[in-house]
């Protein structure tokens, strides 16, 4: 069974005085990114949930930033800035942020990280057979890729228009609530849920700023796992509303297809 793409898909300005025309036209950018239409970057573009995602968000407006193992610097054919990183190594995001603004004009408003890994345990009876370094390469995928993002994500915000809305979206599942026993979630779970923990913390730090983090879990109607049944029209249809800021809908946005937010408590 495949280690990391099992779960993949689970898993503005302060304007200065006017400018004489014959000078620098940098002085007039921030205006021209007021009128820009916005962007999303989402990181992790598979063809369920990144692909649905993508496509929703582009329906709406959206200029469309896709990271992928097989991104090639360039445009799809869907007309999406197709960029190319290995989320076990963090250090690769602040330059996909760097490349969004220089590509697209501007900083992404909206960021989802829809990256996921796991190993599975060589002993297939015993979780702790897994290797530390396994361990660790799936904690970079799940926890330390995304948090890197989200701090590039609340830096590039301050570029923004205050009145923008930002936020960050963290595909997780229901691995944060709840342990399943098979040896094959663990290095799943950690993941899911120390970063379900930033995410809850950072949303509620950073709410006097008017950002928003979510911790997104699709789930079945009666509340249980969604599993490999996951829906990418479901996710594609949920996430633009969570852009809007829904009053109602808290960090953890547990979620049902066709019905949208479900608190299962």
């Amino acid at each position: 069974m495949p280690s990391s793409n099992i779960f993949h898909s689970i898993a503005h300005c302060i304007c200065g005085p006017k400018p004489k025309q014959s000078k620098s036209t940098s002085a007039i950018e921030p205006n021209i990114t007021r009128t820009m239409a916005p962007i999303v970057l989402i990181l992790g573009a598979g063809p369920r949930t990144g692909a649905s995602v993508a496509d929703k968000f582009a329906s709406s407006g959206y200029k469309v930033a896709v990271v992928s193992r097989s991104g090639t610097g360039s445009k799809n054919d869907k007309g999406y800035l197709a960029l190319k990183a290995d989320f076990t190594k963090p250090d690769s995001i602040p330059a996909l942020f760097d490349t969004v603004n220089s590509e697209l004009g501007s900083a992404p408003s909206v960021v989802i990280y829809n990256a996921s890994a796991l190993s599975p345990p060589p002993d297939k009876e015993s979780v702790l057979s897994i290797s530390a370094d396994s361990v660790v390469s799936d904690l970079n995928v799940n926890v330390v890729s995304p948090y890197v993002a989200a701090q590039q994500a609340v830096k590039a915000w301050e570029t923004l228009p205050a009145d923008t809305k930002k936020t960050f979206i963290y595909t997780g599942n229901i691995l944060n609530q709840a342990v399943i026993p098979v040896p094959l979630m663990q290095n799943l779970g950690i993941g899911k849920s120390a970063s379900a923990y930033w995410v809850g913390l950072a949303d509620t730090t950073y709410a006097a700023k008017g950002f928003r983090f979510f911790y997104a879990d699709e789930r079945h109607a009666d509340g249980k796992l969604k599993g490999m049944a996951l829906d990418g029209p479901a996710h594609g249809d949920f996430y633009p509303q969570l852009a809007s800021h829904p009053e109602n809908v808290p960090w953890q946005a547990t979620f049902v297809k066709d019905k949208g937010y479900v608190s299962f408590k």
